[in-house]
């Protein structure tokens, strides 16, 4: 289902895709929870797991796509960093269920039926939950992209340059990437020198997520804990409950830092970190089993918390959010299906090789994660790329080189200063285009007063990149029939709601049938000026 997971996000937008998945995990659940063989319970959980497949590839893109830029890091850092909480819940459900109803059915049962209570609140919640601008606009719907960016990022403010600068830069980054993929499959992410230099960090990012020794301590913590001499297994579930909790703390605490630290700095202290405990973590565990010394063993469990201190101040919060970040629009659902690809990969390897290696190797095991560590940090120093302070566009393209980033910040400042140019002339009743012939005062009225909406001439002024000037860019070709569908979505009713249509490069005045008693439409650029 991975593989497909993408097509669904892209094809259905992010939103359909999230309540598709949560109502499928919700039906695997009921099935889970009246299962009567192991046969029955396996087909249970694969249903679940495809529900899950299809919601961790949408989430976080539509987090990413929709967040305000100055957020956007925190908090899609916060979605993988929430998975402690539900963790948590579930440490201490089955912690109870263990202690008070052992040796009944309900013991599974309720853990079970639990699942489907966030999965349904998700359904059900993501249907009053804005739609991606860029999914928006990369599907012709300018319009209601727009508004989103309004509402949500302006406050309600039609002319805010924020909401210029950001449509223009989704604008801009999108033409750039259908000149350069024409078309748009999983060999995208290995065509261009911009996309392999993303994957080698993807695919990186995602072997190291599981391969840092977590995998040995997250899936196999009561053979870790039975090793250092922790027997009962009440006490093991208790420090498992507890770790849970700690990681969290630990991993809100550094996705709220994500924005002020930078990525690279958080991932280096990560890894670093992680190094220095194996190294002690290593001795630690060889004094206890070749000596069997207490403090030894003591020192290995209090060496846990600082393990995932480490881990969890990078790799955690980041592992997702740095991902889809440096992912271009294009390719962002399929390139991080792969590193969930990754991912799995990791989880199935540490699944099958760690306990052999484990029983075969003993605490010798340690060394083996000492020496890869040592790798993994040396990786991040030389290939990690810093993201702090870009918008999702820059982001996107600094692995396209500068010249590509910066004609991506020009065109977003460039239309958030057009967009201030064109607010001091409405202030001042000065309009460049009253000579428009349109149908009467509908029309030039609609063009200085595009910061209402309804009412006597309220429409907006849609600002465009250079790549958009000859109005027929891929799938950006913008006809009298769009401009028309665009001004009923966002210039109101009433009496000539024009829809004021910006376009950077040269000025030229057009005239259309606007919506309302006499919604003429002018389309300005800078240069001559032409009637049609």
């Amino acid at each position: 289902m991975l593989p497909i997971a993408p097509y669904i996000s892209d094809g259905f937008g992010r939103n359909r895709a999230l309540s598709i998945g949560a109502f499928t995990v919700v039906g695997g659940v009921i099935l889970q929870a009246l299962s009567t063989s192991i046969g029955h319970f396996v087909a249970s959980r694969s249903i679940i797991g495809v529900g899950i497949t299809i919601i961790t590839n949408a989430a976080p893109v539509l987090i990413t796509e929709l967040a305000y830029p100055t957020h956007r890091g925190s908090l899609t850092a916060l979605y993988n960093t929430l998975w402690y909480f539900g963790s948590i819940i579930s440490a201490w459900v089955c912690y109870a269920t263990l202690r008070t109803l052992t040796g009944s059915v309900w013991e599974w049962r309720i853990p079970c039926l639990l699942q489907a209570a966030p999965a349904l609140f998700v359904g059900i919640a993501v249907l009053f939950i804005p739609n991606s601008p860029r999914w928006l606009v990369a599907k012709g719907r300018d319009a209601e992209a727009i508004a989103i960016l309004t509402k949500y990022h302006a406050n309600g403010r039609d002319r805010d340059p924020l909401v210029y600068f950001t449509y223009g830069q989704i604008r801009e980054a999108l033409a750039i990437e259908r000149e350069i993929n024409q078309t748009t499959s999983y060999l995208t992410l290995f065509k261009t020198p911009g996309n392999l230099r993303r994957m080698r960090i993807v695919f990186a990012l995602g072997f190291f997520s599981q391969w840092s020794g977590n995998g040995l301590i997250s899936y196999y913590l009561d053979p870790v804990l039975e090793n250092v001499g922790v027997e009962v297994a009440q006490t093991r579930a208790l420090i498992n409950g507890g770790i849970q909790i700690w990681c969290l703390f630990v991993a809100v605490s550094a996705a709220l830092l994500v924005e002020k630290i930078g990525r690279r700095p958080l991932f280096l202290m990560s890894n670093a970190g992680m190094l220095v405990v194996f190294i002690f973590w290593t001795l630690t565990t060889a004094l206890w089993t070749t000596q069997e010394n207490r403090p030894a063993a003591n020192a290995s469990i209090a060496l846990m918390p600082i393990y995932f201190l480490a881990y969890s101040i990078a790799y955690t919060p980041m592992l997702i959010s740095y991902t889809v970040e440096i992912l271009p629009y294009c390719i962002r659902a399929r390139g991080f299906a792969m590193m969930n690809l990754t991912v799995g990969i990791g989880i199935t390897t540490n699944q099958f090789v760690n306990p052999i290696a484990l029983k075969a190797l003993g605490w010798k095991l340690y060394i083996v994660y000492c020496c890869w560590l040592v790798f993994e940090l040396v990786y991040i120093f030389l290939y990690l790329v810093e993201t702090k302070g870009k918008t999702l566009e820059e982001t996107a393209a600094l692995f396209d080189g500068k010249e590509v980033v910066q004609n991506i910040e020009n065109v977003g400042n460039e239309a958030a200063h057009q967009s201030r140019h064109r607010y001091r002339r409405g202030l001042d009743g000065d309009d460049d285009d009253e000579d428009d012939d349109g149908s009467g005062q509908g029309g030039r009225s609609g063009g200085r007063s595009g910061e209402k909406r309804g009412g006597g001439g309220g429409g907006v002024e849609i600002a465009l990149s250079r790549r958009d000037s000859s109005r027929s860019v891929g799938a950006f070709s913008l006809s009298a029939s769009d401009y028309d569908q665009q001004e009923r979505g966002l210039g109101g009713g009433g009496g000539g709601g024009g829809l004021h249509h910006h376009v950077f490069g040269s000025r030229r005045k057009k005239t259309s049938t606007g919506v309302g008693s006499g919604g003429g439409m002018t389309d300005s650029r800078e240069g001559s000026i032409v009637k049609q």
